[in-house]
């Protein structure tokens, strides 16, 4: 199992729980992810991925894609994509 860095936190919005991801490597539903958070990194599954409130399947390197994350992240993070 391997890791490879999709993008950066630019944003988390805290009441709702969800990240702003600036991609740096396209990344879809249902991969699995790590975030290295400042409280220790943790994984989850992503489960849908927005742009300007409208779900998409997949983002692409470039964009800023928004995701409900399962723990607080703070800007700057580094998100991975959990490959097998």
């Amino acid at each position: 199992m391997g890791e490879e860095p999709v993008g950066k936190i630019t944003h988390y919005f805290d009441k709702i729980g969800v990240g702003v991801i600036s991609l740096s490597a396209p990344l879809a539903v249902g991969e699995r992810i790590r975030v290295q958070a400042h409280e220790g990194p943790f994984e989850q599954t992503v489960q849908s991925l927005q742009v300007e409130h409208q779900s998409i399947p997949k983002g692409a390197a470039g964009q800023a894609v928004g995701l409900k994350l399962d723990k607080v992240a703070h800007e700057g993070n580094v998100v991975l994509r959990i490959t097998p």
